[in-house]
C-alpha cells in the first residue's frame, strides 16, 4: 500500500456537505480545500489525509482531466484505466474503461492501487468508494476550482506518482505563458469586452473567479460579468437576460462554451429573443469555445488561452502567440 490513511473529516461533516450538495445536478462544489501539507502528505477534497511513503504503479482515473494530467507527467504506462469517452490524450482512448456504475468487484478484480475520482463521486456513491477502501484500494478525490487550486493540484499528482518534479516544471511552464500572453495585449488601449456564457438555458456566466473567466482575462479579455456571484461555490454563476441586457452595448464579443451542459450554437445565441440589441449578437461577434479547453485543469488551459486570444486580438495572437503556446505544452 503506497499511502496510509491518518484521518477523515468526521461522519456528521460529511453528512452536512452532501447535505448541502442536493440538488446540484451537473454542477461540482469543492467540499474540502485540496492542499499539500508537507512532501509526502496531502489532502484531498474529501477530507482524506494521506501520506505517501512510495509511488503508485497501477492508476485507475474517472475524471478526464486526471488521465490528460497523467498522461502529461509521463505516466501512461501507469494508467489501467480511465473513464467513459475519454479521447485526450489519443492514446487514453486504448485503455480499459471503467465507470462508479460498474460494480466494484471490477475495479478490484484490476488491482489498482489508486482510483483518483471527483467529489461528485464522493457524494453521490458512497458505498462504491467504501467497497475499494475496504479492499484495501486507496481513493483520492480531487477537481481543483480556480487556477491557483489547480497549482496545488498538479503537485498532489506529482506526489502520489513519484513525479514531483515534473509536476513542478509543469507548473513554471503554465505560469511562463501566462505571463508572456499578458505581455501581448498590455499596451493594447481598446481592450475587449466579453459575455462569457456558460448555460444558455439558464443565463449562467462563468464564475469571476473560474478559469474560464482567468483565461479570457489572461488573453486580455475585460469580463462583463465580473459581478456575477458563483452558484453554491461552483465555477459558474447565474446572471440572468435582464442583467446581460444592461450591458448590450458594451459587449464587443460574446463567447460561449460548449460541452455537456451548455451545447450552443451561434444560431440559438442570434435568435434568442433580445438578444438583438446585444452590440457582439448585431456584429455577428459570437463564438463557441469548447469547454475542455478553458474549464479544465490542465496544461490545455493554455491553448483556451491561445484561442480566445486569436478570437479577441488576431493580429497580436497570430503573429506572437502561437510560439508561446509551443514552448509550454508542445501541441
Amino acid at each position: 500500500m503506497a499511502l496510509h490513511r491518518i484521518n477523515r473529516v468526521p461522519s456528521f461533516v460529511l453528512v452536512f456537505m452532501l447535505m448541502t450538495a442536493l440538488g446540484m445536478v451537473g454542477e461540482e462544489a469543492t467540499a474540502v480545500q485540496l492542499r499539500v501539507e508537507s512532501s509526502s502528505t496531502i489532502v484531498d477534497q474529501s477530507g482524506r489525509r494521506l501520506v505517501a511513503k512510495k509511488s503508485f504503479k497501477r492508476i485507475i482515473s474517472l475524471y478526464g482531466a486526471h488521465t490528460e494530467n497523467l498522461f502529461n507527467l509521463g505516466l501512461g504506462e501507469k494508467i489501467i484505466g480511465v473513464s467513459r469517452h475519454e479521447t485526450y490524450p489519443p492514446d487514453a482512448s486504448h485503455k480499459p474503461v471503467f465507470s462508479y456504475h460498474d460494480d466494484p468487484e471490477r475495479f478490484i478484480a484490476a488491482r489498482p492501487d489508486l482510483v483518483i475520482i471527483r467529489p461528485m463521486i464522493d457524494r453521490g456513491y458512497p458505498q462504491f468508494i467504501s467497497a475499494l477502501e475496504k479492499s484495501g484500494i486507496t481513493v483520492v478525490s480531487l477537481q481543483p476550482d480556480t487556477v491557483e487550486n489547480m497549482h496545488t493540484y498538479w503537485h498532489i499528482l506529482g506526489i502520489l506518482s513519484g513525479t514531483r518534479h515534473r509536476a513542478t516544471a509543469m507548473i513554471s511552464q503554465f505560469n511562463a505563458a501566462v505571463s508572456d500572453y499578458k505581455t501581448l495585449t498590455e499596451s493594447e488601449r481598446n481592450k475587449k469586452r466579453v459575455y462569457f456564457e456558460a448555460i444558455h438555458s439558464k443565463m449562467k456566466t462563468v464564475a469571476p473567479d473560474s478559469m474560464a473567466a482567468f483565461a479570457l482575462e489572461t488573453a486580455g479579455g475585460i469580463n462583463v460579468a465580473s459581478d456575477a456571484k458563483p452558484v453554491r461555490n461552483t465555477n459558474i454563476a447565474y446572471y440572468g437576460k435582464e442583467r446581460i441586457l444592461s450591458h448590450a452595448s458594451e459587449i464587443d464579443v460574446y463567447l460561449a462554451q460548449s460541452g455537456a451542459m451548455n451545447q450552443p450554437s451561434v444560431d440559438l445565441i442570434k435568435n434568442e429573443p433580445g438578444f438583438n440589441a446585444i452590440k457582439a449578437v448585431a456584429a455577428n461577434q459570437i463564438y463557441i469555445i469548447d469547454e475542455q479547453i478553458v474549464s479544465r485543469p490542465t496544461l490545455r488551459l493554455l491553448k483556451g488561452i491561445y484561442e480566445i486570444g486569436r478570437i479577441l486580438y488576431p493580429n497580436l495572437y497570430d503573429i506572437n502567440a502561437y510560439a508561446i503556446l509551443e514552448r509550454a505544452t508542445g501541441f
